[in-house]
């Protein structure tokens, strides 16, 4: 009488031997075959990771630091000189409808909107100071708070003179 159990087990580990040694051959082929390939770099995926990893922003301490901060600052509004935001347009309300509506709008940072009531106090500083709180930017009593040119440091001052024009032209 015959042992079937280990006769099975005999030809089942055979079978599994062959399997592990094929999958290693392969693996072994593999890696033979990709070793070969130079690694080739995607300019456009490193440019993306740079773009991805690189610092949002400078610490700036002590005196280097300032003068860090003031060649920052410097070297940024030399770079908006060369540009000029929306064409160069005098139109206030194409001004106003990309860059101005986002916070007069909506009331965003205490923003006036284009509402009498809310200009009366500041129309009465006269053009002028209206001027002078777009182009240098202005933090009011109030909490509220206007970026200067808006937040976008490429718009030329008759640019800001014709928006704000355009906007007290506007008022309901």
């Amino acid at each position: 009488m015959r042992n079937y159990d280990t006769e099975f087990l005999k030809h089942f580990s055979q079978v599994i031997a062959v399997l592990v040694s094929i999958t290693l051959g392969l693996i072994l082929l593999g890696m033979y075959l990709n070793g070969d390939k130079p690694v080739s770099v995607n300019p456009a995926a490193q440019a993306a990771t740079q773009a991805r990893i690189k610092p949002m922003g400078a610490v700036f301490a002590g005196a280097t630091g300032a003068a860090a901060q003031a060649q920052a600052a410097a070297a940024a509004a030399d770079a908006a000189k060369g540009t000029v935001a929306y064409d160069g347009t005098l139109d206030g309300s194409v001004i106003f409808g990309n860059l101005c509506t986002g916070c007069h709008t909506a009331g965003v940072a205490m923003a006036p909107k284009l509402e009498k009531s809310a200009w009366a106090a500041r129309i009465a500083q006269g053009k002028d100071t209206l001027y002078s709180h777009a182009m240098n930017g202005y933090n009011g009593p109030d909490g509220g708070m206007m970026p200067a040119r808006g937040g976008n440091p490429s718009l030329s001052d008759d640019q800001i003179k014709a928006t704000v024009d355009w906007m007290l032209s506007q008022l309901k």
